[in-house]
Formats: structure tokens, sequence, C-alpha cells
């Protein structure tokens, strides 16, 4: 009798585990293999600038912002492609800017475009490492942001504004435009550390065209209303205002008191001033991303001389002459680049 025969398990059985252990050991090792270039070379991908924007917010800057933006899409820049454009507003509180600047300089912005010379100030007081790009700040050498305009020596630069050599040519316009002025008050603003300068250009020229100057110094609210019947008592003949006042609520109190109103500041006309005579509203946002665009490519604020406008524009509001009663000269009326009826 032959013996029983016994089967066995199927063979197979045995080799199974260690064969998906290596298929799956092959597979984990495909996945990190394939992962692991795709994730260097996101690692690798260049971070995308960014550049902060401090405004004072009044007068509103939002026509100057975009055409800052319009400059940098002509230089190939494209938000949320290859820039990021982060804007701060005090929204007309000069308080507000030194903690505005220091949050740009916290969130590690690559450079930072300042309007007007309160705000580059405060972003100077905030870091002495992030480039910062000037946007019409007046006597920066005076101001102590730059050492020279051809050399500035620091982390600052930008363009120049002439705030205070235009506020002199309005005592100039005025007189033209009213020939019987002789007293013109200048408004400047308390909080601005710029109305110095401001103030000091405006006497000067006001002794070369023989007319008094009277200072009358506020702050944004209650002062700065109060200002206006005060100098309508005082036989004011006409108001030059500093432009990092409310340009709007300065130009409707001026027609309410019927003071002629004048800024080296262009949109002041179209905000219902009597006239503005300011650098070229282009000429700002501009050069401004000009600079910015150099810097992001490499070069230094200290090696970038300050640049200057070179086109002003003398913008006269018909229709605000015409509710003050004025009658402007024909002569003067020429001079005008554009007249706002």
């Amino acid at each position: 009798m032959s013996p029983a025969t016994i089967a066995g398990p199927e063979p197979t059985s045995f080799a199974s585990a260690p064969s998906m252990r290596r298929r799956g050991f092959l597979a984990l090792t495909a996945i990190t293999v394939f992962r692991g270039p795709a994730e260097a070379a996101l690692a690798q991908q260049p971070k995308m600038p960014v550049v902060g924007v401090l405004v004072i917010g009044k007068p509103d800057p939002s026509a100057i912002l975009q055409r800052f933006r319009e400059e940098l899409r002509k230089l190939g820049y494209v938000e949320g492609r290859n820039i990021r454009v982060e804007i701060r507003s005090a929204d007309g509180n000069l308080d507000r800017l030194p903690a505005l600047a220091a949050a740009l300089v916290r969130d590690q912005v690559d450079v930072i475009a300042a309007l007007f010379t309160p705000a580059v100030l405060a972003a100077k007081a905030a870091t002495s490492a992030i480039p910062i790009v000037m946007i019409g700040a007046g006597d920066p050498v005076g101001m102590g942001l730059v050492t020279s305009l051809a050399r500035p020596g620091g982390n600052i630069t930008g363009m120049a504004g002439l705030t205070a050599e235009l506020a002199a040519k309005q005592v100039e316009l005025l007189k033209e435009a009213l020939p019987n002025l002789s007293r013109i008050a200048a408004l400047c603003n308390a909080a601005d550390p710029f109305s110095k300068p401001f103030l000091v250009q405006i006497e000067h020229a006001g002794r070369a065209q023989r007319i008094d100057i009277v200072p009358v110094e506020v702050a944004a609210g209650a002062s700065l209303d109060a200002a206006f019947p005060a100098m309508a008592a005082d036989k004011i003949g006409a108001v030059i205002v500093q432009p990092s006042l409310p340009l709007a609520h300065v130009a409707q109190l001026a027609l309410r008191y019927r003071i002629p109103a004048v800024s080296p500041n262009g949109p002041f006309a179209g905000a219902g001033g009597l006239m503005s005579y300011a650098n070229a509203p282009e000429e700002g946002p501009r050069l401004a991303a000009s600079f910015v665009d150099r810097i992001l490519k490499g070069a230094k604020p200290a090696d970038l001389p300050v640049e200057q406008p070179m086109r002003y524009r003398l913008l006269v509001n018909l229709k605000t002459a015409k509710a003050l009663g004025l009658t402007l000269p024909p002569a003067f009326m020429l001079r005008a680049d554009e007249v706002i009826e």
C-alpha cells in the first residue's frame, strides 16, 4: 500500500508577502524620487518682490497710485505674478505714519515708496536697511533725508519735490492774477516738519513782490476749520495751502469764506481751489517706478542720484473764480496749461 500523499500549501502563499513588500518599497521610492525634485524646484523659485507704499492719505493719493501701478506695468511688472504692492495709508493722520512704516519693515518688504516728506521721514526713522524711494519729498538735503542730490549716500533716493520753491511761485502767480493783492496767508500744517521751509520760501517771495505774508499754522480738524473765518475777518486777500493738508476740505472752506486759495499740488484746482502750480502729475509716479525697478534689479539707493521733476503745469479753476466774483486778466489766463470750467 502506497503511502498517502499529503498536499502542502501553495508555494505562492509564502512568497506573496515579501513580494508585496518589495512592490510597496519600490512604489514608495518612486514617489519619493518623483516628489523630491518638484519640491526642490518649488523651493528654488524666486521670492516675489514686495513694494510697500506709504502715503498720508489726504490729499487723496489714488490718482498717483494708479499712475505708479501703470508705470510698473510698463516696466514688465504684473501684480500677483512677479510683484506685490502693499499700500499703507495714514488717512490724513500724520501721527499714524511711524507705526505704518514700522509695520512695513516688520513685513520685510523689498522697497518702500513714500509719498511726500512726512511719509519719507517716517520710513527713514523705521529703517536704515530697506531701500526707500521718495515720491515728491521737499528739500531732501535740508530735511536730512540724503547727503546730496548727486550722491544720496544712504538707503534713500527718488524724486525731490520742489514744493517750497513752487509755493514761492504761487505768490508771483497770485499777484499776476489779482494785481491789487496786498496780504496773503501761508496755511501751514503744524504736524508736518516741512512747514518751516514751506513758509520761508513764501516769505522770501512775499518780500520780492512787496506783499505781506501772514503765517497761519493749523492741524487738520477744528483748528483748520477755525482758521478760515479768522482769515476772512483779518481781510486776507488769498491763501497758499501746504499740500499735506486735506486739500478738498480746504477748498470747500475757502469757497465758503470767499478766500482765493492756491496750492503747489496739482489736484487742488480740480478739488475746487482757485489754481495750482505743480509738477506734471505723471512725473512722480514715472520716476518712482523707474527707481523701484532699478533697485529690485540690484542697484543701491546710495548710487542712484536724486532726480527732480522737469515739467510743471498751471491749472486754473474758472468756475471757482466766478463763484468768488473774480475776473482774471486775459494775459494770465493765456499762461494756464488747463482751465477747469
